[in-house]
């Protein structure tokens, strides 16, 4: 009964934000008058399928060190999503925004444990808000913004797709999957300096937490350059206790991403990490990750585009992974834009590790190959 009554509930909101930002009908109004505020309300979407082949035809049926493609030989409606915001974007502005999701694979990866995820089964369902919060403007100098909610992290080259940002790549890099968190819930605190500088702080529950599993806050920090139009640089950390009932043994993350565009068609990106966490090895020593991705992206035309990834990923204890191991990928994404709406994609990957954790039909190897095709929808 509660999954019917949830799922009730966002069908609910998804109706609600589109009657509420739907345009309203036009009318003559005197210029100097300000629009009420729920006529700043904007609506968008965004929506997802694929269909994943893997060529070792594993008899689980299970694409192994996937994070939303984990599904062989099956058509999935990976995520449909709304987005409802008011934009806070002068001192003394008040905003929010709500990314209402459902879908098969990505809601029951991503949710937070305590919001739509069972904080002691581990049970989530179809349907997620990735993002839900609230904002104010503090007249502080340019303007401090200060939200409070539930927002996606600021870790990562990668992001969850959505309407305003999705990857050159249709499937997830490790890194993404497996070294650093979805969300976070708390209150974040960002200010622009100037241009080509910007910070952000968050004290939040951890990682993945809408309520958090012990009595300890973790710390964020970003620190964002921008030194040319075309070079950006983020500096990310992160610390705090993260296992359940336990405020002493700490987990800690670094992570530099970059990109350049050295002309308009070609991208370049990085992404660079290091994880520890205290008390997690059989001996209570302290675990450790690390890993590394590259990216190239070449615009051939404003339709079609070509995108490239390589990584690594070391998980020396195997507490990231459940096997102490070295996984490494290669992608290739081909992109077709078709119209102004949707996008075409199509990945050809190839994965490999030290250890025999991957399947070929009952057997265990080394490796697999898949090939993945996904359409987005884009509003």
């Amino acid at each position: 009964m509660m999954a019917v009554f949830r799922t009730d509930v966002l069908a609910f909101m998804f109706a609600a934000g589109a009657y509420i930002c739907a345009p309203p009908p036009a009318f003559a109004q005197d210029a100097s008058q300000t629009a009420p505020w729920y006529k700043t309300i904007t609506v968008n979407y965004f929506a997802e399928g694929s269909y994943s082949y893997n060529f070792g035809y594993p008899n689980s049926d299970i694409n192994a060190f996937r994070v939303f493609d984990y599904h062989n030989q099956k058509l999935e409606l990976e995520m449909a999503e709304v987005v409802v915001q008011r934009p806070a974007l002068n001192p003394g502005d008040f905003g929010f925004r709500m990314d209402a999701t459902a879908g098969q694979s990505v809601p029951q990866v991503t949710a937070s444990y305590g919001l739509f995820r069972d904080s002691s089964t581990g049970e989530a369902h179809d349907y997620d808000a990735h993002q839900i919060y609230v904002r104010w403007v503090a007249p502080l100098g340019h303007g401090l913004e200060l939200d409070a909610g539930k927002f996606i992290t600021p870790f990562g080259y990668e992001t969850i797709d959505g309407y305003d940002g999705y990857n050159d790549n249709e499937t997830r890099s490790l890194l993404f999957g497996y070294a650093i968190p979805f969300t976070h819930t708390g209150i974040r605190a960002s200010y622009a300096f100037s241009e080509k500088v910007s910070a952000t702080a968050m004290v939040v529950q951890g990682w993945d937490d809408w309520k958090d599993n012990n009595g300890a806050k973790s710390a964020v920090f970003q620190l964002a350059l921008m030194p040319s139009s075309r070079w950006s640089l983020y500096f990310n950390a992160m610390a705090g206790p993260e296992q359940r009932d336990n405020d002493r043994d700490e987990r800690c993350l670094y992570n530099v991403v970059g990109s350049y565009k050295p002309t308009s068609n070609w991208t370049l990106g990085f992404d660079l990490l290091r994880g520890t966490e205290d008390g997690l090895l059989e001996n209570g020593g302290t675990a450790s990750w690390s890993g590394c991705a590259g990216y190239l992206r070449y615009n051939f035309t404003g339709r079609f585009a070509l995108g490239f990834r390589a990584e690594i990923f070391e998980d020396d204890g195997g507490t990231r992974t459940g096997t102490p191991q070295t996984l490494r990928e290669v992608t290739v994404t081909p992109e077709f834009k078709l119209g102004k709406h949707f996008v075409l994609r199509g990945d050809l990957r190839r994965d490999w590790s030290d250890a025999p954790v991957f399947e070929k039909r009952s057997t265990s190897c080394q490796g697999q190959t898949t090939v993945i095709v996904a359409l987005c929808f884009v509003h």
